[in-house]
This record gives C-alpha cells, sequence and structure tokens, in this order.
C-alpha cells in the first residue's frame, strides 16, 4: 500500500502546492520519481511528466525514455521529453557533465513550466540525498545555509518525497511492486556523491544505525538556527548600513564590535559576493591599511578610515575627442554642451559649467578618466596638486573616480574636473577676449 495519506500531510504541512495547483514531475524511471509519480496520482493532483535524455548512456538512456512514455500512457497524463547534447553543452560552457546535465534540464523545466502553466516542478530527492548533500557541503567547505540540506520548498521547486529514506522507498517500491528503471551510473564511484552514497554513509551507519533519522533532527536544528541567523542579519543591516543598491556604507567601528564578526560581516557582504576568504582578509585590515579595496565579481569595498564602503562596479567609459567646432559630445553617462562666446562671461556657482580662455585651448580636446599620475592646478592656487589627493580631500570614493570627466587639453593639461574644480591656469582672466562655456548634463 502506497504512503499517501504521509504524503499528503508531508505536502500541507510544507506548503508545496495544492489540489488546485499544476504539477510537472521531473521523472527519469529511477525508483524515486517513479514512486513520486504514482503517489501523485493516487493522491489525486493534476500532473504532467518531463522526462530528460542526456545521450550519455546509449540504449540504456533510450530505454529510460520509452519506459517513462509508458508510464505516462498508463497513468493518462501528459509528458514532455527533450534530448540533450550535454558533452557539447559541457565543452561549450567549459563546465563538468554533472553541471551541464544540471543546467540543462533546470532551464528546460522553467521553459516547459511557462509556456504549458505549471505552477510548480516536484523533485524526487528524499532524506538519503539530504545527507549525501550535508556531507558534500562539508567536504568543500561551507556555511549554515551549507547545512541545512534540500529544502521542501525553492521557489517553484519542490521535494514532495524528502519525508522517506532511500531504504523506505525501496521497500514501498518492493511491496507494491512497482515497475523502474535502474541507472547503472549509480553504481560507479567516480562522481562524488555517489562515493558518499556508497562508501560513506554505509560506514556512518556503522556507527549509528538510525542516521537519517538523526540528520533529520540535526537539520531541524540548523534550518533554525539559519532563521536565527537571517534574523540577527536583518537587524544589522537596518542599524548599519547607509545608502542604495549602488553604493552602501558600513561603519568600520561598528564591525569591529560585532560577535561572532566574521560570521556576521559575511552575512552582510554576502549579497554583494565577497567570500569568506576576502572577508577574513577585510577584517585583518580594520586597523590599518586604509584605502585598500576589495573586490567581488560585480562590486568594491573600499576600506575607508571611517566606513566599509560597497559599490557596484563601473565600467570606465572611453576617452572621447572633442574637435574644433564641435557644440556637443557624450562621454559615459554624460552629454556635454560646448558653447563660444566673445564676451569673457565667468560661470558661478554652477559646478557642472566652466568658462575657459579661448586661446588657451588647443585642439583636439580630450575628455577621459582620471589616471594615477594625473595632476592640475586647482583654481585660485599657484601649485600644483595631484588629483588623487584632490579626490581624496573631497572623500570621492575610488569607485567614482574613474566616472568623473576631465577635459584634457591638446598638450595634455588638465583643464576641468567636470562637476567639481577647473584649473588655474586656464580661468578667465582681464586679458581674456573669448571664452569657451563647457556644461556637463547628468543622462
Amino acid at each position: 500500500m502506497l504512503p499517501t495519506e504521509l504524503f499528503r500531510e508531508f505536502i500541507a504541512k510544507n506548503s508545496l502546492f495544492g489540489h488546485n495547483d499544476k504539477i510537472l514531475a521531473a521523472v527519469s524511471g529511477g525508483k524515486d520519481s517513479v514512486l513520486m509519480t504514482h503517489l501523485l496520482k493516487t493522491a489525486g493532483y493534476n500532473f504532467g511528466i518531463a522526462h530528460c535524455n542526456f545521450q550519455l548512456r546509449g540504449d540504456e538512456a533510450l530505454a529510460d525514455k520509452a519506459f517513462v512514455n509508458n508510464l505516462a500512457s498508463e497513468l493518462n497524463v501528459p509528458v514532455h521529453n527533450i534530448d540533450f547534447d550535454t558533452k557539447k553543452h559541457a565543452a561549450d560552457e567549459k563546465v563538468s557533465i554533472q553541471m551541464a546535465a544540471r543546467e540543462l534540464r533546470y532551464q528546460w523545466f522553467q521553459q516547459i513550466s511557462r509556456q504549458h502553466g505549471y505552477d510548480v516542478i516536484a523533485l524526487a530527492h528524499h532524506q538519503n540525498d539530504s545527507i549525501e548533500t550535508i556531507l558534500l557541503n562539508l567536504t568543500r567547505g561551507t556555511g549554515i545555509a551549507g547545512l541545512h540540506g534540500i529544502l521542501p520548498k525553492n521557489e517553484n521547486q519542490v521535494r514532495p518525497l524528502l519525508f522517506l529514506s532511500r531504504e523506505e522507498i525501496d521497500e514501498i517500491v518492493q511491496n507494491n511492486q512497482l515497475a523502474y528503471r535502474e541507472d547503472s551510473s549509480n553504481s560507479s564511484t567516480k562522481y562524488a556523491r555517489n562515493k558518499i552514497r556508497l562508501e560513506v554513509i554505509p560506514k556512518l551507519k556503522e556507527l549509528n544505525p538510525a542516521l537519517e533519522e538523526t540528520f533529520e533532527r540535526n537539520i531541524e536544528h540548523f534550518r533554525g538556527l539559519e532563521i536565527l541567523l537571517d534574523q540577527k542579519l536583518a537587524e544589522l543591516r537596518k542599524e548599519l548600513i547607509t545608502g542604495d543598491g549602488d553604493s552602501i556604507r558600513i561603519p568600520v567601528g561598528k564591525v569591529k564590535k560585532l560577535v561572532p564578526q566574521r560570521l556576521l560581516l559575511y552575512g552582510l557582504l554576502d549579497e554583494f559576493g565577497f567570500n569568506e576568504s576576502t572577508v577574513a582578509d577585510i577584517i585583518s585590515c580594520l586597523d590599518k591599511h586604509s584605502g585598500r579595496t576589495f573586490e567581488s565579481a560585480g562590486f568594491i569595498l573600499l576600506l575607508d578610515r571611517d566606513d566599509l564602503v560597497v559599490s557596484k562596479k563601473q565600467i570606465e567609459p572611453p576617452a572621447i575627442t572633442i574637435n574644433l567646432g564641435d557644440h556637443e559630445a557624450h562621454y559615459g553617462n554624460y552629454r556635454l554642451s560646448i558653447l563660444h562666446d566673445d564676451s569673457p562671461l565667468i560661470i558661478k556657482d554652477n559646478p557642472m559649467a566652466v568658462s575657459i580662455d579661448t586661446d588657451l585651448l588647443i585642439y583636439p580636446l580630450t575628455i577621459r578618466s582620471w589616471q594615477q599620475s594625473d595632476y592640475f592646478y586647482p583654481l585660485g592656487m599657484k601649485t600644483r596638486k595631484k588629483l588623487s589627493d584632490f579626490f581624496i580631500g573631497l572623500k570621492i570614493p575610488l569607485h567614482q573616480k574613474k566616472q568623473v570627466p576631465l577635459l584634457v587639453n591638446g598638450n595634455g593639461d588638465i583643464v576641468w574636473i567636470g562637476g567639481f574644480r577647473p584649473d588655474n591656469r586656464y580661468k578667465v582672466s582681464t586679458k581674456t577676449k573669448k571664452v569657451t562655456i563647457f556644461e556637463l548634463y547628468k543622462l
């Protein structure tokens, strides 16, 4: 007899789906997915079957496909099939065969769901799969999130067999004489997960025959700890983080008081792509190395004197040329208007515009970003100043420095730091006959 009531109870307890939902069941033909299919049928749910042929096992895979299609026909449910060129995808994307198969099937499941109006995708993972996942994560290194095992629900993916162990599934399939297909690759220990399943877990069960029940309790504890940590991090984000999604600040003084420091700072920076190793490096530099930067895939963290400043990486705009007679130019997120005037007009109280003595300009001019060796003579000063020091004085973060447009004369002199300060050598004076007015507009 099938455990249909337990199946329904687990689905209801974890809010996996309702009787009005349409379910796409991922079915390989193995014991687990076959049992899930029969349970969905006996419980009266509205579902269809999705089967993938990864074209890795020749005739065996074709026999799996035929079996699944026959099963769908017997149960009178729709079936969706696809054949993948898994080896080509792995080579093109430079990933392992296992990773390629995973990417292909999950992308296709989502595509089929959208096309045919399925509400959830049912996957036949069970308790032992969750144990294997935890052990794999521990072997490779993990945080608390890696200890909660496989979740019953993750967005539109549900796992309604997580209330059963592998041994229980074997017994139910045998007692109900359910036909299934055996995947020969499951017996190979060349895959890390198989090695854990076939060699590690049997040894652990010698120490604890009730391993599944113990892990089930542990997983509950880990999930509870994860919830507590998430709540604490939510409080810290409100308390410590200022700014928006493009640039945020976290006070260094408060970071130093975090306990446990590494765990909590990693939690705060994880969404920006910083790994635990980088977080450890950041902590080691908190009392020194102000101005040091750390990078993730999409963000830069600047260790300022008072704050950790996290900003989105910006693409440095390419330099552009301005020729004599040009009236407009575009640079990055700016539009530059160029006006030639016969009167020696001086622009005041508008940092986005500047008047320059026309006779001092050497064309073509250039607009480019800051370079490490840049210097200029700030308006009102007779001595030169490095732009890096000028930016530090204005507390301009590193990620913004590269976005500041610099107007450069044909002789290499910086004429104007757009939006901030002109060069004293090019100011309008009593000797000026004509001016050129440059005005920036943020797009």
